[in-house]
């Protein structure tokens, strides 16, 4: 049977805006122009769906299609995208070689910050990926989940001291595997996938609790995107590729990324 599909969340109120904790302030609609800040991993950047954005930090993988671009162009939205592949908590918090600390594109007229990360925190798809090329995996430990929820906080803390006028929008990770039998897209044994699908809900439950104690917004699209796993018939994300080619494995396309950015656009006022 298919979890529940409440996709968005503010301050825990299902359709609530994102002023909806006592503690937030009260938050005008998002105006034509106003600067959005996107922030996160792979699963904001979008590697591998056309158009790759040109420059910079051609490593980061950022494409024009990604969730931000594409809510960003539905709402006429001046966009600063610092999102990227491979990025951990860590690089939202501070320097990535010769990228500057995610944090640093926050500017105190900022209007929307949106934040997806935290699975390579715990190693999610990098297990997903070596299971499937029939390597052993083991869970995260309980260290890296404290820290993770540590970071979330401190993310958080250092939006709204930058931003303090912003709304910020935690954006999950989608779905990738089903919770039936794998497929040929997702080839990891039953036990493996069982390991994977624990923690891929508990990074669910860490988002929307880090969402929760910072008064944030939370879009749910694990929950949103249970229709459209790798083994589904309309998938939102990219099945492994034991040749290497073809579209990045277990991470969103074109569609997902579409999805996500229409939750925004139906969530956020306007």
């Amino acid at each position: 049977m298919r979890r529940s599909t409440n996709l968005w969340l503010g301050c825990a109120l299902p359709l609530a805006a994102l002023a909806g904790c006592a503690h937030a302030p009260a938050r005008p609609a998002l105006s034509a122009n106003a600067r959005y800040v996107a922030m996160g991993s792979s699963f904001a950047a979008g590697p591998g769906i056309p158009e790759p954005v040109a420059t910079p930090a051609a490593r980061c993988g950022r494409s024009t299609n990604n969730y931000a671009h594409q809510f960003a162009r539905m709402r006429g939205l001046t966009l600063v995208d610092v999102t990227c592949s491979g990025a951990t908590t860590a690089h939202i918090l501070g320097p990535w070689n010769e990228l500057a600390a995610q944090l640093d594109a926050l500017t105190p007229d900022t209007a929307l910050v949106t934040v997806t990360i935290g699975g390579n925190d715990v190693n999610y798809v990098g297990s997903l990926m070596n299971a499937s090329a029939e390597r052993e995996i083991q869970p995260p430990t309980e260290q890296a989940w404290e820290r993770l929820a540590q970071n979330f906080d401190r993310i958080a803390a250092e939006v709204h001291r930058r931003a303090p006028g912003a709304r910020l929008v935690f954006v999950d990770y989608l779905s990738l595997l089903p919770d039936g039998q794998p497929c040929a897209g997702t080839p990891v044994s039953p036990e493996q996938a069982e390991m994977l699908r624990r923690t891929a809900r508990r990074l669910e439950e860490a988002t929307a609790a880090a969402a929760s104690r910072a008064g944030a917004g939370l879009i749910r699209a694990s929950a949103l995107s249970r229709e459209h796993e790798v083994c589904d018939a309309e998938p939102w994300t990219s099945g492994y590729a034991a040749e290497g080619r073809g579209p990045v494995p277990y991470h969103p396309n074109r569609d997902g990324m579409r999805a996500v950015a229409q939750a925004l656009d139906a969530r956020l006022p306007r």
